[in-house]
């Protein structure tokens, strides 16, 4: 059971930053940066760094959507590896 729920707890995860990509490219498009939607998941490390350094250029810090992107991958790499763990036990 618990292996379950962790395992619904890392699909959620794993939405969340994909929701997160996507709100990150529409803001890169309307800053005018050049977004290639067939090659997205490939370059998407590219626009979460230029992200980032759009964001502290105009605000000072890093936008929100930096960590809503990378807080939930971390939660997942975590609840996957507890899960590998646990199912080896």
């Amino acid at each position: 059971m618990a292996i379950q729920i962790l395992g619904v707890l890392g699909i959620i995860c794993v939405i969340w930053a994909v929701v997160s990509a996507i709100m990150i490219t529409v803001y890169m498009h309307r800053r005018g940066r050049k977004i290639s939607i067939l090659w997205l998941r490939f370059m998407i490390l590219k626009y979460l760094h230029e992200y980032a350094t759009i964001t502290r250029e105009e605000t000072g810090k890093v936008g929100p959507l930096f960590y809503h992107y990378v807080v939930p991958l971390n939660i997942a790499l975590i609840i996957l590896v507890v899960m590998i763990v646990g199912f080896w036990m």
